[in-house]
């Protein structure tokens, strides 16, 4: 459960939220009383309302990560996602603070931040390791990667008629899905739009593919899970529209082509996520999801 303890600290968030801005110098407060080296983005940098201590360092670069011991992501999930995508393959751990009304990842509440701070500082945390998803989409043209740590979304975009695509693993055909589109989700985005189309819930501490359909035109076409050794590869062999849709964690990053071919695998590397010895996971379900209630 002990870790080293950290010498230095970066601060992620989301600077549209005003609660991100007052906790903002009380952080950095607390991070020169345990004798941090503070980072900070150079979106914060330069939204900055107020002045801060000088001896603040600024992150320029994804280089700038490797000089941090962890990261404090304030804001909401999509904070996270954004924190995760910035610290890529490095292995900073992250601690998410919620300033929202959900923050299902983010489960560290403002009443309790400096607490759980505190013992981060003294190294009594521990490291969760979240799978991490890679997508290698070829087109006509070229090929693009891309990595989620929540979900991959394939839909119909801004085609109006069911998708047709056809999906395997490892060189096995599983099923020709007629759908709205087809959600791949870590365990970590088993919680997110996977669980609002009927997908199941996942531990994040398992390596799992879950595979869940949209909206599917047929009731035997059920959500999977699928072993993390399984290569996945989409394609759309009976569509002929140019206007598929793919997500990445909620972001649209790309519209395809009906001969693209798409291969989703477990990534090499995870994100590292600060939890705590009486971290409940399901006390989590419970209270911001209310399952079982």
């Amino acid at each position: 459960m002990n870790n080293k303890k950290p010498l230095s600290v970066g601060i992620w968030g989301n600077t549209d939220k005003e609660k991100f801005w007052e906790l903002l110098n009380p952080i950095i407060k607390w991070a020169e009383k345990n004798s941090l080296e503070t980072f900070i983005t150079t979106r914060i940098r330069e939204k900055l309302k107020t002045e801060i201590s000088d001896k603040v360092k600024i992150i320029r670069s994804a280089e700038d990560f490797l000089h941090i011991d962890f990261l404090i992501a304030m804001g909401g999930d999509g904070t996270i996602l954004s924190a995760s995508r910035a610290v890529g393959d490095r292995g900073i751990p992250i601690i998410g603070i919620h300033l929202g009304r959900l923050g299902f990842m983010a489960d560290i509440t403002i009443d309790d931040m400096f607490q759980r701070l505190d013992q981060v500082a003294l190294g009594n945390f521990s490291i969760q390791k979240r799978m991490v998803l890679k997508a290698v989409i070829a087109t006509r043209d070229d090929k693009k990667i891309y990595y989620c740590l929540n979900d991959f979304v394939i839909d119909r975009g801004k085609y109006h008629r069911i998708l047709s695509m056809r999906l395997s693993s490892n060189n096995f055909h599983i099923a020709d899905y007629n759908s709205d589109g087809l959600i791949i989700s870590t365990p970590t985005g088993s919680t997110a739009y996977s669980l609002s189309a009927g997908g199941p819930i996942v531990l994040p501490k398992l390596n799992a593919i879950v595979v869940t359909p949209i909206s599917p035109h047929t009731l035997s076409l059920r959500p999977l899970v699928l072993s993390d050794d399984s290569v996945l590869n989409i394609s759309f062999p009976e569509s002929k529209t140019s206007d598929i849709a793919i997500a990445v964690d909620g972001q649209v990053a790309d519209y395809l082509h009906a001969d693209s071919n798409i291969e989703i695998k477990k990534a090499k590397y995870s994100i590292n996520m600060i939890e705590f010895k009486d971290s409940n996971y399901f006390n989590t379900l419970r209270s911001k999801m209310g399952w079982g209630n």
